[in-house]
């Protein structure tokens, strides 16, 4: 009866041991960052496409690590205010100096900055590349020749401010007609345009899949007034590598360039004409691995 007892219980420990295992196995395959809260909200900025891209391959990666990520779609003021509010967990939009300085100062003591991705970041007015003129300075007098007006995007954005505060009034162009909606509208009529071969000014920024698949060419700003070339930061909710510490560490060190960037948004917004962006970027993951499975070593 003892050495059946004994028996019994080698067996037990064995099982156990076994068991132990399996689960230490299991939680490798899950990958790190197990210590994460597994679900997470991603902001994501309406019609700011560069974000677009980066937050549908931070949720491809992220899924892949067994964690749950929302996508939620919003405007630039919503989504500051969701994150100070912890409503939103993180966004990879935030363009520093200059663009988002206003919102910075307001809910900058109420969001944590997390790493900047990519610093070729620059607010522009662009035109057709056969335009006539080549610096903002020359707009004024040239105004008829783009149907007296300029088109821009969000009345909200960032680019939208700089440009009625600073660019409007440096530059004399109190008269033409500055029209503001959305940048799906503002896309809209630049394809409009580039297939009329009429001109056209617009605001616009770089990064852009626009660049790569119109022909066009930045005015050039001799007085500064969109500011200087920016960088591209991850801003999360105050409290965001308390709950998110892996994720933390791999946007830390997260840098993409615009060659890849332009890259993604063509395989996205180019190529592809829908709105289902999860086999596209797996695609592009596939096509892109070695640098993807850079992003969380």
């Amino acid at each position: 009866m003892k050495n059946r007892s004994l028996s019994m219980i080698a067996l037990g420990a064995a099982g156990l041991l076994a068991f132990s295992g399996c689960a230490a196995a299991e939680a490798e395959t899950v990958g790190e960052g197990n210590s994460d809260n597994k679900d997470l909200t991603i902001a994501v900025f309406n019609g700011w496409d560069e974000g677009i891209a980066a937050s549908e391959l931070w949720k491809a990666i992220l899924d892949e690590k067994g964690y749950n990520v929302e996508l939620e779609y919003a405007d630039v003021a919503p989504v500051y205010a969701g994150l100070s509010t912890g409503d939103y967990d993180l966004n990879l939009d935030v363009w520093l100096p200059n663009t988002h300085k206003s919102y910075l100062e307001e809910y900058g003591d109420d969001i944590a900055e997390l790493g900047a991705w990519n610093d070729e970041a620059k607010n522009t007015i662009a035109v057709n590349a056969d335009a006539p003129i080549d610096t903002l300075a020359e707009l004024a007098e040239n105004a008829d020749l783009f149907d007296n007006r300029i088109v821009g995007i969000e009345p909200g954005a960032g680019l939208t401010e700089a440009v009625t505060d600073n660019t409007i009034p440096t530059y004399g162009l109190e008269d033409m007609d500055y029209q503001t909606s959305s940048t799906a509208a503002m896309l809209t009529e630049l394809t409009a345009a580039q297939k009329s071969g009429e001109n056209i000014a617009v605001t616009l920024w770089e990064p852009h899949w626009a660049y790569g698949s119109f022909d066009l060419k930045n005015l050039e700003d001799p007085e500064g007034t969109l500011g200087t070339a920016e960088t591209i930061h991850a801003y999360g909710k105050k409290d965001f590598s308390t709950d998110y510490p892996q994720v933390t560490e791999w946007l830390a060190d997260y840098k993409m360039d615009l060659d890849q960037l332009y890259s993604l948004e063509t395989a996205m917004f180019v190529d592809y004409d829908g709105q289902d962006y999860e086999p596209i970027v797996a695609k592009w993951i596939e096509d892109n691995q070695e640098y993807v499975d850079s992003l969380t070593k």
